[in-house]
């Protein structure tokens, strides 16, 4: 996927999940779109970072940085949504292009899905429509949905942790 599509991808899910947390419409849930959306898009951002340095769809393309995207909001109570935009990106490099990705690198073996379609594709803009939307999808499934099977302890350290 090209930076285009990540970033469509992740503004647009910024904004369908600011509201999916803060449905009233009101400045609510304007606060909670700048929440969301700023640090996804910085996070969808940041893995093509490897292009300065490194190799490209490996050194920032793995489940390692990930994971250290995804521990920050539970170590320094800072970049809580970030990880959400790092993984939007792995998604849309997995099924909007047909190259893979290292995501055990340092092992150089690229994963990638059956399907695809190259970046200079004229249907590369529907995958990264269709690919929001079920995002969307299931984030809202998550929030609205996932509380009634979830010890309540788990969901107030949560809700802390992720600055809500």
């Amino acid at each position: 996927m090209n930076k285009e599509g990540h970033v469509l991808n992740a503004v647009l899910l910024g904004i369908g999940l600011g509201y999916v947390l803060e449905p009233a419409g009101d400045v609510a849930t304007l606060r909670t779109i700048a929440e969301v959306t700023i640090p996804v898009t910085l996070g969808a951002l940041f893995p093509d970072v490897d292009t300065a340095f490194g190799r490209h769809r490996k050194t920032l393309h793995n489940f390692l940085v990930l994971g250290v995207f995804l521990a920050y909001p539970f170590v320094f109570d800072n970049l809580q949504f970030v990880w959400l935009g790092v993984l939007t990106h792995y998604i849309l490099d997995l099924a909007g292009s047909k190259r893979g990705l290292a995501l055990l690198y340092p092992w150089d073996r690229e994963f990638r899905l059956p399907m695809g379609v190259s970046t200079s594709s004229d249907y590369a803009s529907l995958v990264t429509l269709l690919i929001t939307g079920f995002e969307l999808l299931i984030a809202g499934s998550l929030v609205f949905y996932a509380p009634s099977y979830v010890p309540q302890e788990l969901i107030e350290h949560g809700t802390t942790a992720l600055g809500a």
